[in-house]
């Protein structure tokens, strides 16, 4: 597996000074990589450095980058240098590291725009998404709250990486507004289901696992294959109608309830960037089978957070989690998605599922948060039990070692709901 190497350094600077700068998300340890477009223009691919994005396709274009042949830079997304392989990507990544040290000082040919002049892209032309349900304190907060309190989990919870096949279709970056969806609900009142806007819209603190190397249908891949497969990580949201969701789930899960969208943040982190992050996953009180087995630790040590600003008010954290307690990790969930023979693509999107901590505090959804709406938030006099039209919600995602890695945001405002069709 991929080891430290001098791209970790702590000590390293960049000549881009806000790279140096105390509290960055995207110090030059950080490198992540994302797909910008300047006043309408063709898309970039790029890295974040510090305030800034260095263009990437114009530095392939000079000379100073090679990836492959022919150039990966040029398409517009990322998919092309995903598909090259661990190696690959580790070269790449020391070479833009080296472009950007400050021992090199700045290069003619290296173009560099603002962040903030920019629009974001989604960074990935994704072949799939795949939706798990890894966090065992969010499975128990729920299986307690619309089951038994005593037998949360179900039996097959703690053997088995539960998930289900969502829409890459609906999967949008950072800053698009999300639709308040139409469904059918039927509450306890109801003598009959009904078509209506969501009145319980929910949000799901995630981390996205993008896969770069790609394996081949009908061969399954162990927990070390599936974590060098990975090519990096965004925060993720996806977006979740619980009253939709309460009438449809039973008996195949969510379909309709989570189909309308789900928000990635533009930043991938690379899982090389993370390695000095890792940690294990939970203590485990059921074994599990040899195939899940990880070899080595494969869980991350990343802080996570939820800001929610009401319609016209100010943002406030509600939530602080951390991906460590996910009981899965996301080589784990890979490793079983594939172990039917399943064919994992470059571009196959992982969500984790809801990342939720043992504390009230560190849950990582309104309907744990609010307990199903029975106990609102107040934001500084705002209630809030789920979301309304006109709210923000913003994830934030850091990782506070000898240099802070951060993911920066992923954000999405509720829009009305559509006219139902006539």
């Amino acid at each position: 597996m991929t080891g430290r190497n001098a791209t970790h350094d702590p000590a390293r600077r960049s000549w881009v000074e806000s790279a140096n700068a105390e509290g960055t998300d995207f110090p030059i340890q950080n490198l992540p990589y994302g797909v910008y477009s300047e006043g309408g223009g063709p898309r970039r691919v790029g890295v974040a450095i510090g305030e800034m994005i260095l263009n990437l396709t114009a530095a392939e274009a000079a000379g100073l980058l090679r990836p492959g042949e022919p150039p990966v830079f040029d398409g517009g997304t990322l998919n092309a240098l995903m598909a090259l392989g661990p190696d690959e990507w580790s070269r790449v990544r020391a070479a833009v590291a080296d472009l950007l040290d400050a021992k090199a000082g700045p290069h003619a040919d290296l173009v560099l725009l603002r962040q903030d002049a920019v629009r974001m892209h989604l960074p990935v032309y994704l072949r799939g998404f795949t939706d798990f349900y890894a966090s065992k304190e969010h499975a128990t907060n729920v299986g307690a709250m619309f089951r038994d309190p005593e037998n949360a989990l179900l039996p097959n919870w703690s053997h088995i990486p539960i998930g289900y096949n969502g829409r890459a279709s609906t999967v949008v970056v950072s800053g698009t507004g999300i639709r308040r969806p139409l469904g059918q609900i039927k509450g306890p009142e109801d003598m009959a289901p009904r078509l209506a806007p969501t009145a319980r819209l929910d949000l799901e603190l995630e981390l996205g696992t993008l896969v770069g190397t790609p394996s081949r249908m009908g061969q399954p891949v162990t927990v070390a294959q599936a974590q060098e497969m990975i090519f990096g990580f965004v925060l993720l949201n996806d977006w979740s109608a619980r009253d939709v969701q309460l009438w449809e789930y039973q008996p195949l899960g969510p379909f309709q309830a989570k189909a309308f969208g789900t928000t990635i943040g533009p930043w991938i982190v690379t899982r090389e960037a993370l390695e000095p992050t890792r940690v294990p996953t939970p203590d485990r009180a059921t074994p599990l089978l040899p195939y899940l087995r990880e070899p080595t630790d494969c869980n991350y040590d990343i802080d996570l957070a939820i800001d929610l600003a009401p319609a016209g008010g100010a943002a406030r954290t509600v939530s602080h989690s951390n991906a460590r307690h996910l009981y899965y990790a996301p080589a784990q969930q890979l490793a079983h998605h594939a172990i039917s023979g399943c064919a994992m693509e470059t571009g196959d999107l992982l969500g984790s599922g809801t990342i939720s901590g043992p504390t009230h505090d560190s849950c990582g959804s309104l309907l744990e948060l609010t307990r199903n709406g029975r106990e609102p938030l107040d934001l500084d006099g705002v209630r809030r039990g789920f979301l309304e039209d006109g709210d923000t919600v913003r994830l934030r995602g850091w990782c506070e070692g000898a240099v802070r890695i951060g993911f920066g945001t992923c954000e999405g405002t509720i829009l009305p709901a559509p006219a139902p069709p006539v």
